[in-house]
């Protein structure tokens, strides 16, 4: 591996989550708290502990899907620190399109747009020439093993490992400075999910820093380089 500063891209300080369940009359659903974080270059922490601890919350927040209740979810961009938890729409908007990359249990799926298109779609946004974004695209696609005769189809009709391998290439394809990676693996068969182990060791070569969560012992222990128990946060009720 590469010798990277140990500088880091994402800083995480004194975070705190719970939800409000107003059809409930308000019920409060605590999650975590103080909960503070660092990630280097060319790191990948894992975010460990029982389900319903919060590691999907944690990493959502990170992208500034939920809205923490207080804190700070600092993100290195573009030279300057963004403040996920307070920043303009806008500026989120740039983190996710040019810093950090998020592979969700889910793929977003766009009526009428080509298995191909979704996956070039990021690299066209980075200005890539279509010609080299497709190259690109393709080769991630046949690494991935998804058949060449989907690749002119929407995937929402695909299976759910299908699906989860359009996923993956959308999100690595690009090469962002910072992956956030909910359950990659999850859906995937066996030779997938080593593709997917060699995806992510390069990507932590060229050093992308990564969050994730994996719940395939083997894939954690390949890819992991240091672990955090989310339940050390856990919120009183």
């Amino acid at each position: 591996m590469e010798d990277f500063a140990l500088t880091p891209v994402i800083k995480v300080v004194n975070l705190a989550k719970s939800f409000t369940l107003h059809a409930r009359g308000g019920v409060r659903i605590p999650v975590f708290r103080k909960l503070d974080l660092t990630v280097a270059p060319g790191e990948c922490v894992v975010l460990a502990g029982p389900s319903g601890t919060g590691k999907s919350t944690l990493l959502r927040s990170l992208y500034a899907n939920y809205l923490p209740s207080e804190g700070q979810v600092l993100i290195h961009h573009d030279g300057r620190w963004i403040d996920m938890a307070a920043a303009e729409p806008r500026d989120v908007l740039a983190v996710r399109r040019e810093t950090v990359g998020y592979v969700s249990q889910f793929l977003r799926v766009i009526p009428r747009i080509s298995t191909r298109e979704l996956v070039i779609e990021p690299l066209l946004t980075a200005g890539v020439v279509r010609d080299i974004a497709l190259d690109r695209a393709e080769t991630m696609l046949r690494r991935l093993r998804l058949p060449e005769d989907l690749w002119d189809l929407p995937p929402a009709t695909f299976s759910g490992g299908e699906q989860q391998r359009v996923n993956i290439a959308r999100s690595l394809v690009r090469g962002y400075p910072i992956l956030l990676l909910d359950e990659p693996t999850a859906s995937l068969d066996l030779e997938n999910r080593h593709t997917v182990i060699d995806l992510i060791q390069e990507a932590k070569q060229r050093g992308t820093a990564i969050v994730g969560i994996f719940h395939d012992d083997e894939v954690r222990e390949a890819v992991g380089t240091r672990t955090i128990d989310v339940t050390e946060f856990k919120m009183a009720a």
